[in-house]
């Protein structure tokens, strides 16, 4: 007589139904994968590095021809590291902290086999929106306000769509279920937080050199970015199981 024994698997090994037919994520998920994931927890960190020290060298900046100084992390933009002595490294930043992002969010999709082709592709698109947000900051200043300002939207506020997008493609798997929840929260905090931003923001030079514009702009990019780090973390560490490293 023959018998048959049931045993727990992981998500990990389990034959999934892709675009092609069934496939095992574990054959699949190779380690080149693992390691342009780190992309979304180094872009973001460099970024928050990069602002966070050069806002405590810069003597200030000009901007529409008024001088600002001393330059203050609480009531002026990040951007404003983008003109003045700051320029060219805070610029380099933003397209540099960019690309390793979006590198990160294609290692992690495209390690995540239990998705369909159209599902990682979908994943990939919506979060590369807020790395080219970055890039496009790192091109257009903060005196070029209309392409900067759509790339302060890109960058903090396409997440409210697109945490809740993929926070809901992530919760059928298995490893990345608690994170999709958490990640369905992260939409309305980001939302809250944009709404709080525009709240203390006042759009003239005046208005930049006081309040709290520039913390509260802080704040939101922070638990924006925290994200990326966190999922490009969780595939760095499943993907290198995965694939037995």
């Amino acid at each position: 007589m023959n018998t048959t024994s049931y045993h727990p698997i992981d998500d990990t090994t389990t034959p999934v139904l892709n675009g092609e037919g069934f496939a095992n994520p574990s054959a699949q998920a190779t380690p080149a994968a693992r390691w342009l994931a780190l992309g979304a927890v180094v872009g973001p960190i460099l970024f928050t590095l990069a602002w966070v020290i050069l806002g405590a060298l810069s003597p200030g900046y000009t901007a529409w021809g008024t001088r600002i100084a001393p330059y203050s992390p609480i009531s002026q933009p990040i951007s404003g590291l983008g003109l003045g002595p700051t320029a060219p490294f805070m610029n380099a930043t933003f397209v540099l902290s960019g690309l390793l992002i979006l590198v990160g969010v294609v290692g992690i999709f495209q390690g995540i086999r239990e998705m369909r082709a159209l599902a990682r592709w979908s994943c990939i698109v919506l979060l590369a929106l807020s790395s080219l947000g970055m890039v496009v900051d790192g091109f257009f200043t903060l005196e070029s306000i209309l392409p900067h300002t759509a790339g302060f939207l890109l960058g903090c506020a396409t997440p409210v769509l697109s945490f809740a997008v993929i926070g809901l493609l992530l919760r059928p798997i298995t490893s990345f279920r608690r994170f999709g929840t958490w990640l369905l929260l992260g939409s309305p905090l980001t939302l809250a937080l944009v709404i709080l931003y525009f709240l203390t923001f006042s759009p003239t030079v005046a208005g930049i050199q006081t309040g709290v514009a520039g913390l509260t702009e802080r704040i939101l990019g922070i638990e924006v970015q925290a994200w990326f780090v966190v999922l490009g973390w969780l595939a760095f560490r499943r993907t290198s199981r995965s694939v037995g490293l």
